[in-house]
């Protein structure tokens, strides 16, 4: 954790465990019009993951994006970099197995900034619930082009997960409007959404309907024991 008495150096707290649908996103040519569609339709908190591009790119669109995100209330996450997190006044950062750990990252960016970090194994999920991140993130359920070479973990794994977690978990993977509501049913809350709105011709009304379904499902689910 943070040194004692330490303060978050990002902007604030969010409850992570009401958000629902997160988006991560790349730099792309409309990305103001793009992410603003995604926050109409209901997606509530974004990710850059930019995996190719430098820094100067990387930040040129992370500061298109966070006032949108301010506007909206939705917190606004860098993918690897606590640094980068702490230059852009970004609210956290989320890391992977193999990037700055998650005492790393609250050192720097203090006790309330948001730290993710991604778990593909059970043993990786135990050995998670032990550090001070603020939420994890279980999959990709399925394969996926934005994992290359990584397999599907099942769908049991993040159902354990989930059950075994005292902090949100959201499920990587595929996730789209056909099938969240039966994620949802079988005990799932939380969703990272990356295709199904960065290749949707029309993310707002994409993002919105996997909203509504995965709000219709929650209304009639039955909360795991």
């Amino acid at each position: 954790m943070g040194r004692p008495g330490q303060t978050s150096r990002v902007r604030g707290v969010f409850d992570l465990s009401t958000r629902r649908l997160y988006l991560c996103v790349g730099v792309r040519d409309d990305i103001t019009d793009f992410v603003e569609a995604a926050l109409r339709g209901g997606v509530d908190v974004v990710q850059l993951r930019e995996k190719n591009l430098d820094l100067t790119a990387q930040r040129r669109a992370a500061r298109q994006m966070m006032p949108i995100c301010r506007e909206f209330n939705v917190p606004f996450i860098v993918n690897d970099s606590p640094e980068l997190a702490l230059e852009l006044a970004a609210d956290g950062v989320h890391v992977g197995q193999d990037d700055a750990s998650v005492e790393r990252c609250r050192d720097l960016l203090g006790d309330e900034a948001i730290v993710g970090l991604s778990t593909h194994s059970t043993g990786e999920f135990e050995v998670a619930l032990s550090h001070p991140a603020s939420y994890l993130s279980a999959g990709p359920i399925v394969p996926t082009p934005t994992k290359p070479g990584r397999p599907g973990t099942g769908l049991d794994y993040a159902v354990l997960s989930q059950r075994r977690s005292d902090r949100p978990v959201f499920i990587t993977g595929g996730v789209n409007e056909d099938n969240v509501a039966g994620l949802v049913a079988a005990g799932l809350r939380h969703f990272v959404v990356v295709r199904a709105l960065t290749e949707s011709s029309n993310p707002e009304s994409t993002a919105r309907n996997i909203r509504r379904a995965l709000e219709g499902a929650l209304a009639v689910a039955i909360e795991p024991t």
